[in-house]
């Protein structure tokens, strides 16, 4: 077996969500014991489709069921992680539309709804705050 070279960072695959409530907000969660908020998803595990890591993450966290069919592939964004140091989160974002309401489980201990626009007044971690909500924003300027 041979080691990541130091130089190298490591990465964390995740499939994410771009959560857009009917009022134009978006959700941030924030998991049990960190500062960052971010978007709702988690690993992909070896065996899954992004969309489908992203299915299963938002039921186990959110109790949100979606279908995958219904969900927008937005691309591959990356970020130094949150919470853990030396890695880089690799995230397949999806956008995804929701008018129900959803409970905080698994890890996640607190979530919000916020403009956009703004960073809610709270910490976000570097993928939601350099590079999901600055692609969004710009997608709202965008003529159609």
């Amino acid at each position: 077996m041979t080691l990541p070279s130091t130089d190298s960072p490591r990465i964390i695959r995740i499939a994410a969500a771009l959560l857009i409530g009917p009022d134009g907000r978006t959700l941030l969660v924030r998991k049990r014991g960190t500062q960052a908020f971010m978007q709702p998803g988690g690993k992909i595990e070896a065996h899954e489709q992004p969309v489908h890591a992203l299915a299963r993450e938002l039921e186990e966290e959110l109790g949100l069921i979606i279908d995958p069919a219904h969900v927008s592939y937005l691309g591959q964004f990356s970020a130094p992680a949150a919470n853990e140091p030396g890695f880089v989160v690799q995230a397949e974002l999806f956008l995804l539309t929701i008018d129900v309401d959803v409970t905080p489980a698994a890890e996640i201990e607190e979530v919000i709804w916020i403009d956009p626009a703004t960073d809610g007044g709270v910490t976000l971690a570097p993928l939601t705050r350099d590079l999901i909500l600055p692609f969004y924003r710009a997608s709202l300027t965008e003529p159609a």
